[in-house]
């Protein structure tokens, strides 16, 4: 592709996180004692030490996964609780996972996306059994930002476990929120590192029952071999996020004025989460009385790639869940791309699209 811009499926690997996963793939299993073993115990040790400090927590209470989705339902699954909480906005992993359930709720979302805390609160406040609350730092469709702080607050008060899917915020702002969160999700693949791990950051103190059993590897709470490239990858990364962050702030100046010229020029564009915090590289746009699958074609045949949401949920048929959440009528959510850059974005990759994008808005008018 000429242009990527859908970096909240997968961010393309950074240099340094290649050399890393290069690096390991020649490493044997860390879970054996000999010479070649210490090697890759040691190397993914080094990746669980610069993932905790960036977290802000003891490298103890890190689980390496193979992905968010396997870390989201180890917690859902196997948290000590008797209910779940969810907000209308999260991830498909968490949704399949506590839909199924008997005893979920599920909190509503105002039009902006932002869960209801007041709903959050009262519900919680009803509930005698242990609960566990999930709720998405950033959006992965829209990348409105939730107020963590403040749902934090609600579950301490009434004794319920939280559980951050923060995924789509590392990388990209401040984790500074999450500390103090009982059970943390983030994923290498959306920060420029390699797709097959991730991490399960739990609370001091706090046991999960492992979904995966067997072996003895990450102390018992997730069986099997680690995949030490990958996990390399991670800590190679993370150890680069300052710098994904500085290119941050121009990826907010370039996509506000992509959206800023888009409307200008095509009014009858509907932006969604303008109206409320959201992380500086997405916008979820959609063009009436276009099906978001006619457009992907017609930018992918211009050499531009995005997307009409969530990759996980990709070739599935119906509305986005998200924009359904935020009060968008099904034309709406069935017509809108999201579009999402990154550490290696540039000023002319949002400028070229806005160009094909306003021509094929012309060409469907």
């Amino acid at each position: 592709m000429e242009i990527y811009l859908d970096y909240n499926a997968t961010a393309p690997l950074m240099p340094a996180a290649r050399a890393a996963v290069v690096a390991g793939l020649d490493l044997l299993n860390a879970s054996s004692v000999h010479g070649p073993g210490r090697a890759a115990r040691a190397a993914v040790t080094a990746a669980r030490n610069i993932t905790a400090e960036y977290m802000s927590v003891r490298p103890a209470q890190i689980v390496f996964t193979s992905s968010a989705t396997e870390a989201l339902v180890t917690a859902l699954r196997g948290a000590a609780v008797q209910g779940y909480f969810m907000s209308s906005v999260e991830h498909e992993a968490v949704r399949a996972t506590v839909q199924p359930l008997p005893n979920f709720f599920v909190v509503p979302t105002d039009e902006n996306g932002v869960i209801n805390l007041e709903t959050l609160s009262a519900v919680l406040q009803k509930s005698a059994a242990p609960i566990l609350v999930a709720v998405q730092f950033a959006n992965n469709e829209t990348g409105v930002i939730q107020p963590i702080a403040e749902a934090m607050k609600i579950c301490r008060k009434y004794g319920a476990l939280l559980l951050v899917d923060a995924v789509q915020a590392v990388g990209r702002i401040d984790i500074a929120p999450l500390q103090g969160a009982d059970i943390t999700v983030i994923s290498t693949h959306k920060m420029g590192g390699p797709k097959g791990a991730a991490a399960l950051v739990l609370r001091e103190g706090l046991a999960i029952t492992p979904l995966l059993t067997g072996g003895g590897q990450e102390e018992r709470r997730r069986a099997g071999t680690e995949n030490v490239a990958a996990i390399m990858g991670m800590g190679a990364a993370i150890e680069h996020i300052s710098d994904s962050l500085n290119v941050m702030l121009q990826v907010a100046r370039w996509r506000d004025q992509m959206e800023k010229e888009i409307l200008a020029a095509a009014p009858q564009i509907k932006m969604f989460g303008q109206n409320t915090p959201r992380i500086a590289n997405t916008s979820m746009m959609a063009l009436p009385g276009a099906a978001a699958s006619t457009q992907l074609m017609n930018l992918d045949l211009a050499g531009i790639a995005v997307s009409s949401g969530s990759a996980c949920s990709s070739g599935k048929v119906g509305p986005s869940h998200v924009l359904s959440a935020m009060g968008a009528p099904p034309d709406a959510a069935s017509a809108a791309i999201r579009v999402s850059g990154g550490w290696a974005s540039t000023a002319k990759d949002f400028a070229h699209f806005t160009q094909v994008y306003l021509d094929m808005v012309k060409r469907f008018a």
